[in-house]
């Protein structure tokens, strides 16, 4: 499709930031702590509040859970740094896909942009609000949680997503305000269930945790030892998503890698620590047949203040919501920068600086999924892909460090790391065909189907009917003239 579209002339857009500071494009407003803000309030969502029992039922002991919440951390640290060292590299927001476009060239990179669009980033915040709204009702319904109404919870999800998407079209600053502050309250809500924890330990309630018996019943079983390293994994999901915004990131050469290392192993001690202290209160049966263990944790400790968990698991999600629409919206926004989505999506408002039809377009997918009712199936058919994108990221890395050795990095790992990740992740990914090779297979069609549409879409577009080439533009420029937004300034030069 060609690249016409209203004029930024006719716009005169000013900003708050300076004279100097009035070019049509994404501004880079994301400071360090807003950067350790969308880092640790992506990661810590509903999962250490409601349900980390995946990890210890597949460990058998709290010792052994324990150690795999530890190394889960620790990985994903790793991988972290290795990302660290991509985005300062590869200076472009998008993430995996970026540096898979770079790596690889554009089909992969459409496959990968694909199943986001299509699956993972609409269907999650659907489910992160789906689960934002069911703790946001249940304080109504004390003593009946079975008789929470469906409609209601889909109806507070719906208005979660749309709220929060219009604070990212309405500015940046916002946007991450809020991610500040939502972090802060889940940040407070953990300490909250720390400091119980070291008080109870303070009390002696820590039998549980003496070596005797944090070791019971460990499972000398591999697979479930893999699975349990799964699951955490699973948590700490979020660490790559400063890397999808790297382009707005005041400094980001020395931001990003200062947020990761922050935030991470930030997240590590906090769920560490969360973990040891829910064994204070409840017994490992408690605990593994649990749903909501944070909310059976403060039912036996907080009395008639029991309300505060539910509330900050609600506020949690919420927050989680929002660096997800924000990190999202910039993926869809580089993938039509590059050609391989419609170009309005590629735009951004000449006032707001905001990817607002990114933005816009996000809201009405994970709307759509929430309209459709199960979400979770599909979810489960793309953890593998997830971890194959990342796989492939690092391999990318590994390749270039030999291709490209005199390379500026600013940033530059130890080479054992990323060959270290990238192993592990491999590991990951057969682990996860093994264990599940219908999903996995599932999930694999669905990813092939983006190629039919990528050479449809992407590249054989240039001999579409002209008549269709028409209609298309004119729609664009119509809802340009809409949405009051432009290309960057930097493409039309």
């Amino acid at each position: 499709m060609s690249r016409q579209s209203v004029s930024s002339q006719n716009s005169n857009p000013s900003s708050s930031d300076g004279p100097g500071d009035s070019k049509i494009v994404l501004k880079q407003r994301i400071t360090l702590v807003n950067g350790c803000a969308l880092i640790v309030g992506t990661i810590i969502g509903s999962g250490i509040f409601i349900s980390p029992v995946g990890v210890f039922v597949q460990c058998g002991s709290v010792g052994l859970s324990l150690i795999v919440w530890s190394l889960g951390g620790f990985f994903s640290t790793i991988g972290a740094l290795c990302y660290a060292e991509l985005g300062t590299t590869i200076v472009k927001s998008g993430g995996d896909y970026a540096y898979i476009r770079e790596f690889y060239g554009p089909l992969p990179a459409f496959l990968r942009l694909w199943i986001a669009l299509l699956i993972i980033r609409p269907t999650s915040q659907a489910a992160i609000a789906l689960t934002f709204s069911n703790y946001l009702v249940q304080p109504f319904f004390p003593n009946c949680p079975e008789l929470l109404p469906d409609s209601s919870i889909r109806l507070f999800a719906a208005v979660c997503i749309i709220i929060l998407s219009l604070v990212n079209c309405a500015s940046v600053r916002w946007a991450t305000r809020v991610q500040d502050v939502f972090t802060a309250a889940k940040l407070l809500a953990l300490c909250l269930i720390v400091i119980i924890g070291v008080v109870r330990i303070c009390q002696g309630h820590f039998l549980y945790l003496t070596p005797v018996e944090a070791f019971r019943n460990t499972t000398s079983d591999i697979g479930r030892i893999v699975l349990a390293f799964y699951s955490s994994l699973y948590a700490y999901g979020g660490w790559n998503y400063l890397n999808f915004v790297t382009e707005e990131m005041k400094e980001p050469h020395k931001n990003l890698p200062k947020a990761i290392m922050i935030s991470l192993p930030l997240v590590s001690f906090i769920y560490v620590t969360a973990n040891i202290a829910y064994f204070t209160v409840l017994t490992p049966r408690e605990f593994g047949i649990s749903n909501a263990v944070a909310v059976l944790f403060g039912d036996k400790t907080l009395g008639v203040m029991t309300w505060i968990i539910p509330v900050f698991v609600s506020l949690s999600c919420f927050g989680s919501v929002n660096g997800s629409i924000f990190t999202s919206s910039r993926l869809f926004f580089v993938g039509a920068r590059e050609g391989q989505l419609p170009n309005i999506l590629s735009m951004i408002h000449t006032k707001k600086f905001t990817p607002v039809p990114a933005i816009i377009f996000n809201c009405l997918l994970s709307l759509l999924y929430l309209v459709a009712g199960d979400i979770w199936s599909l979810i489960n058919y793309f953890s593998f892909f997830n971890w194959l994108c990342i796989g492939m990221a690092i391999l990318g890395l590994l390749h270039w460090r030999y291709k490209y050795p005199d390379l500026e990095r600013p940033v530059k790992m130890h080479i054992a790391l990323p060959i270290t990740f990238f192993v592990a992740a491999a590991f990951l990914v057969i682990m996860a065909v093994y264990a599940a090779p219908k999903e996995c297979g599932i999930g694999m069609l669905i990813v092939l189907t983006g190629i039919p549409v990528y050479l449809i879409g992407v590249r054989y577009q240039h001999v579409q009917p002209k008549w269709l080439d028409k209609g298309l533009n004119s729609f664009t420029i119509g809802l340009q003239k809409l949405l009051q937004v432009v290309f960057q300034e930097t493409q039309l030069s």
